[in-house]
């Protein structure tokens, strides 16, 4: 027979674990549910298929170009999950740093967005860039569409790629032909 601490011993830790349990199932339903982190997913997967397309076509198709997206895309994934966690403990609303232009695109009755969703309309854009650079050089005729998010993008970062890159006329990123940086000791 238990007595009287071991009971509440016991009860106590049922409490904790069933915190727990609710916790797990809240950021569980908030990943679900929430409409930008559901696009970031989608975006990662057209532009996983649409750089896969454009490997084959360039035959650039190798292990080290697949691991080198797959774990910027895992990466994304990761970051938006532990965002989601301490969304979870701090429930800091960022909505005033989304430009009044971008909240008129977020779904009707959005007026909080935490770090998650914060950090999920920054890898939108990312992804949204690379995908339309992705179909370009794959010959797909999406130069206007891009000229149209470029002239939107150009707002708000001058990070966008210039017109020779989506045209793939362009080495930039290579670090091919760059002197390495000289030892200031030597």
């Amino acid at each position: 027979m238990k007595n009287y601490f071991e009971r509440k011993e016991e009860t106590e830790l049922n409490l904790k674990e069933d915190k727990m349990q609710e916790h797990y199932n809240n950021l569980i339903m908030f990943l679900i549910e929430s409409k930008i982190i559901e696009l970031v997913a989608w975006a990662v997967v057209v532009d996983t298929i649409f750089g896969l397309a454009r490997a084959v076509r360039e035959r650039k198709l190798n292990s080290c170009f697949g691991i080198d997206g797959a774990i910027r895309k895992i990466s994304m994934i990761v970051s938006i999950i532990c965002l989601a966690v301490v969304d979870m403990v701090l429930m800091i609303n960022l909505i005033g740093f989304v430009p009044e232009k971008i909240r008129a695109y977020l779904p009707d009755g959005m007026n909080t967005i935490g770090i998650a969703e914060f950090f999920g309309l920054l890898y939108i854009a990312y992804e949204i860039v690379s995908i339309l650079k992705n179909m370009a050089l794959c010959g797909l005729p999406v130069k206007r569409i891009w000229n149209v998010i470029y002239r939107f993008l150009n707002q708000y970062t001058d990070e966008l790629p210039d017109s020779d890159e989506m045209d793939g006329n362009s080495n930039i990123g290579s670090v091919h032909g760059y002197q390495k940086q000289k030892n200031k000791n030597t």
